[in-house]
C-alpha cells in the first residue's frame, strides 16, 4: 500500500475509533436497531395500493373479489408493519427485557392502526374531492389521484398521522420526510388537518407540528405555518408553536401564517406574500401592498 494513503487512513481510523467511544450517538444502542428506511416507504407503496387499486397495482376491476384482495394483501402488510413498529419501540425502550410490552405493544398499535384504514380511505377520497373541486386544471378525480404531489404529501401525512397520534416513534417522521423529499411539501405528522383538505402546486409548503387546521381548506405554494422562534428548543416540546387555520380558509403562494397564538378565521383569504404573527377575523382578506412597478414600452428602451 502507497505509505502516504497507508498513514492517512491510519491516523483516519484512530480518530474516528476515539469518537465512537467518546460520543456514544455515533453508534446505536447495543445490540438494538432502527427501523429500516426502506422497509417503511414499502409500506406506504404497499399501503396506496390497497387503498386505491388499480392506480398504483394490479387492476380496480375487482368486482366480487375485493374483499380476497384486501385480505391477501393486509395480511403480509400487518407482519411487515408489525415487524417495524417492534423494532422502533424496542430501541427506543433501550433496555434488556423490553420485548415483554414492546411486542404486544406493537400488535396492539398495529391492530389499532388496520381498524382506521377504513375511516381514512374515506377522508382521503375527500381531499381528491377538495382537490378536484378547486383546480380547474384537474381533468378527473382519477388525475388528483394519480398525478398530483399535494395529494400524495397528504396521503403520506394522513397514515403517519394515524401513527404519531398512538406515540409511535421515529416512522411516522420517516413516512413524512420521504413525502417532503419526493414533493417539496414537509407535513409534520403531529399537525392535525380536517376534512376536504387541497395543496395546489405544493412546492415549499411548510405545516408544522402544532398546527391545527380546520375543513375545507386550501393551501397553494411556498405557503409556511411555522413557529414565531424556536430558541427555547427543547423546552418548546409540547407546546403550541405554530398556527391555528380555520375553516374555509384559503392561503395564497409566499404567505407565512407564523405563532401558536395565531388563529385565521373562518372564511378568510389569505394574498400571497404576506406575512402574518397575529390572529386574522372570520371573513377577511389579507393582502400584501403591491410595491410599485413600471412597464416600460419597447419604443421606451434604449441601450
Amino acid at each position: 500500500m502507497n505509505e502516504i494513503k497507508h498513514q492517512a487512513i491510519q491516523k483516519t481510523v484512530q480518530g474516528l475509533n476515539e469518537n465512537y467511544q467518546s460520543h456514544e450517538l455515533l453508534t446505536l444502542k447495543q445490540g438494538m436497531e432502527l427501523p429500516n428506511r426502506k422497509a417503511v416507504i414499502n409500506i406506504l407503496r404497499d399501503l396506496k395500493e390497497i387503498i386505491f387499486p388499480g392506480y398504483y397495482g394490479p387492476s380496480s376491476r375487482l368486482g366480487d373479489f375485493g374483499e380476497h384482495y384486501a385480505g391477501y394483501r393486509l395480511d403480509r402488510l400487518y407482519d411487515d408493519l408489525r415487524s417495524l413498529l417492534a423494532t422502533a419501540l424496542l430501541y427506543e425502550c433501550g433496555k434488556e427485557g423490553c420485548q415483554l410490552h414492546t411486542e404486544p405493544r406493537a400488535d396492539e398499535v398495529c391492530a389499532a392502526f388496520f381498524e382506521k384504514l377504513p375511516a381514512l380511505q374515506q377522508t382521503l377520497l375527500k381531499d381528491v374531492q377538495a382537490g378536484f373541486e378547486g383546480d380547474p386544471a384537474a381533468k378527473s378525480r382519477e388525475e388528483i389521484i394519480f398525478c398530483y404531489p399535494g395529494f400524495y404529501a397528504i396521503y403520506i401525512y394522513r397514515v403517519a398521522h394515524e401513527l404519531y397520534l398512538q406515540n409511535v416513534p421515529y416512522i411516522p417522521r420517516i413516512m413524512t420526510e420521504y413525502a417532503h423529499s419526493s414533493t417539496g411539501i414537509d407535513i409534520n405528522p403531529g399537525a392535525q388537518i380536517g376534512e376536504y383538505f387541497f395543496i395546489d402546486h405544493g412546492t415549499g409548503v411548510v405545516i408544522g407540528e402544532t398546527t391545527i387546521i380546520g375543513n375545507h381548506v386550501k393551501l397553494y405554494q411556498g405557503v409556511t405555518l411555522g413557529a414565531l422562534s424556536t430558541r427555547g428548543g427543547q423546552q418548546l416540546m409540547g407546546v403550541k408553536r405554530h398556527p391555528t387555520v380555520c375553516d374555509n380558509v384559503t392561503i395564497y403562494s409566499g404567505a407565512s401564517v407564523l405563532g401558536g397564538e395565531t388563529v385565521i378565521g373562518e372564511n378568510t383569504t389569505i394574498g400571497g406574500g404576506t406575512f402574518i404573527t397575529e390572529s386574522v377575523p372570520a371573513n377577511s382578506r389579507v393582502l400584501a401592498k403591491r410595491p410599485e412597478q413600471t412597464i416600460k414600452s419597447p419604443t421606451d428602451v434604449t441601450d
